[in-house]
């Protein structure tokens, strides 16, 4: 089940939100715990034993860190790492052992034969959420949960279950037990739900058809501006899916009463790669910067260090998002990136005009979703040719058939990737034309719910990590 379908929208939310908010407060925890089950199972019936299985072991190990962690400080150490091998483990196990059998097979241990496991839906997401609890636990930085019907709500909460945005145990710790809610929240929700909801239905997938059509083009139909203006297009999809899905997730938790917390804040304005990614899937950076980069050393000793842990970040980074090697390949290149901005880059970034910066940015990031878009690597050097002239043609009627009849999306796509729609909302909100605002709100959702019932694509990029 996705949110951007009608079974979602007129069946599934209304329901569960109707039982939420007539059960006792006491019993919301359980009943959020049993719908997101049914909302995960829906897709992944067997998988969802799955689940509850990592629920369990993880609470259980959690409370036993909390136990020891004063008294025992050896034994808790034990206990996490015990913890950790059964989290990475599992993660492995899933998503990683065909593809470590497959490369083997090819080094010549043919002996070995891949299981053809399909890949649980969001494991990598829930993955790293529960591994926050022990972690934080062992760090004193939260207290245990006792309840472990709360503990399996935060974890398979349905609202960010399946792509983020990543919610760490500390963050939402008290709100467990106590939130409130009130209708200024709940209508701050909805309305936050449909905007990412429009951005999914309206844009990302609009824009994702014209990538499609044009990294499907032919060799003998390809042109320069043809293969820049579709790994644009591929930009502003992953852009609005994403970042379209963490809006409905956060638009979610507030009409439950939780605040989660953002993960994207305009990254296309970014004036270098190491400002993209603290405003891209900030909840990834903030994950692995916390539980990876410091643990490692960060830049507490010396540059060569620090450097090193950067690297091994994004060798990390790059794998998580998939078990092939272009997601390597795209983590080795941001990791190479970061490390030369930081070396002299952003040094002479700040010497520049500010519009220098945006270029460079922009100019890395789209080659870099070159290497995320094709799993298939030499289709994916093929269309990097594509990007420097390997067709040996500039332009051809193709550009100009993509560039006039999709000018109005990609203008639209421009401008939603920066504060101004933002800021225009909340002008006419504080204004005397505030009632425009519910009405404009309810028009995106019937424009939506019309796309929806016309729709022929409309995947979530993000499911598949």
């Amino acid at each position: 089940m996705v949110f951007s379908s009608l079974t979602f929208l007129f069946a599934y939310l209304p329901i569960v939100l109707a039982v939420y908010f007539f059960v006792p407060i006491r019993w919301r925890n359980f009943w959020l715990l049993i719908a997101s089950l049914f909302f995960y199972g829906w897709g992944e019936p067997v998988y969802v034993l799955v689940m509850i299985s990592s629920i369990i072991i993880n609470w259980i190990f959690g409370n036993a860190i909390a136990k020891y962690r004063d008294t025992n400080r050896k034994k808790a150490g034990r206990i996490l790492t015990w913890c950790m091998i059964f989290n990475i483990g599992l993660l492995c196990f899933f998503k990683y052992y065909d593809f470590f059998v497959s490369n083997l097979n090819l080094l010549g241990f043919t002996g070995i034969h891949k299981l053809g496991l399909s890949l649980p839906i969001g494991i990598s997401f829930y993955t790293f959420q529960t591994m926050s609890y022990p972690i934080d636990l062992y760090r004193r930085e939260t207290d245990p949960q006792k309840s472990l019907v709360s503990f399996g709500a935060y974890v398979t909460m349905f609202p960010q279950l399946i792509a983020g945005p990543i919610v760490r145990y500390t963050d939402i710790a008290k709100q467990l037990n106590h939130r409130t809610i009130d209708r200024t929240k709940f209508y701050k929700g909805v309305r936050r739900f449909i905007c990412g909801l429009a951005k999914k239905v309206l844009l990302a997938n609009n824009v994702g058809q014209v990538y499609e059509q044009i990294s499907a083009l032919a060799s003998s139909d390809q042109s320069v501006l043809t293969a820049w203006l579709g790994i644009i297009c591929f930009a502003f999809q992953i852009y609005f899916d994403f970042s379209g899905y963490s809006d409905m997730a956060i638009g979610l938790g507030k009409m439950l009463g939780f605040d989660f917390l953002e993960n994207f804040n305009y990254p296309y304005i970014s004036k270098s790669i190491t400002d993209f990614w603290r405003r891209w899937h900030m909840s990834l950076s903030y994950w692995f910067r916390d539980y990876v980069y410091i643990p490692l050393g960060g830049n507490r000793h010396g540059l060569k260090r620090q450097l090193l842990n950067i690297m091994i970040v994004w060798l990390l980074t790059g794998f998580w998002h998939g078990a092939s090697w272009n997601f390597v390949l795209w983590g080795v290149f941001y990791g190479i990136i970061l490390i030369m901005e930081k070396l002299f880059i952003l040094k002479w970034l700040k010497k520049c005009p500010a519009w220098v910066g945006h270029v460079y940015s922009i100019f890395i990031i789209l080659l870099a979703w070159v290497l995320f878009a094709f799993t298939d690597l030499p289709k994916g050097i093929t269309y990097l040719g594509y990007l420097f002239g390997s067709s040996s043609v500039l332009a051809n009627g193709l550009t100009l058939y993509y560039a006039r009849d999709y000018l109005f999306l990609l203008i639209v796509s421009a401008l939603g990737c920066t504060p101004y729609p933002k800021q225009w909302f909340a002008k006419l909100e504080s204004s005397r034309f505030n009632v425009l605002v519910p009405v404009l709100t309810l028009l995106l959702l019937f424009a939506c719910t019309a796309f929806i019932v016309d729709a022929t694509y409309n995947p979530f990029l993000y499911f598949r990590f």
